[in-house]
């Protein structure tokens, strides 16, 4: 066994585990039936002259099963938050109270369902991607490694089965929000 590429194969295994940890942090911001404060972490205000997500600067909680409520901590910034909801690309409608904000999330159209499905399905493309970008890096340096040609093949089928095994798990993931999504 070479020990440098053990090394390879242990890094690779992380930096796939990393993509499938960015792909499910991506489908957070995805919406379901459900009002979840992930789903704000996309929107970022501005906040003493650095971008800052909603959940710093504010407290997000769920009142009703289809609410969000937006309480930040220093109420000067209620108006720039409802101002960064309103431009972010999440089409909801805040009600600022003079305290909060509160988001309706409306019941998901079934055309709307199958957008965030195909939404969903784009995000785990960019997964999948990711995880074969790990895999030609890791064969490259395999291949600048000194290796036996029988060595060198045995890691690069090793490479592959991990990759499989990544590409299996982005399915997973997906599979799972999917079915997330399209239930009512």
């Amino acid at each position: 066994m070479n020990e440098q590429a053990d090394l390879l194969l242990l890094e690779a295994e992380e930096k796939m585990e990393k993509s499938i940890h960015a792909l499910q942090h991506d489908f957070a911001s995805i919406r379901t039936g459900r009002a979840n404060p992930s789903l704000l972490d996309v929107v970022h205000i501005e906040y003493y002259g650095v971008d800052s997500p909603i959940k710093q600067i504010a407290s997000i909680s769920v009142p009703e099963g289809n609410q969000l409520y937006i309480k930040p901590f220093d109420k000067s910034t209620l108006k720039k938050i409802e101002t960064a909801i309103q431009a972010s690309q999440l089409g909801l409608q805040p009600q600022n109270d003079g305290v909060g904000i509160r988001l309706i999330l409306p019941q998901l159209t079934t055309e709307r369902r199958k957008e965030l499905a195909k939404q969903a399905e784009k995000l785990a493309e960019h997964g999948k991607i990711a995880v074969r970008n790990v895999r030609r890096e890791t064969n490259e340096h395999i291949k600048k490694l000194e290796l036996t040609e029988d060595a060198e093949h045995g890691y690069i089928e090793d490479v592959q089965t991990l990759t499989d095994k990544f590409v299996e798990k982005v399915d997973q993931v997906t599979k799972i929000k999917i079915d997330e999504i399209m239930a009512i």
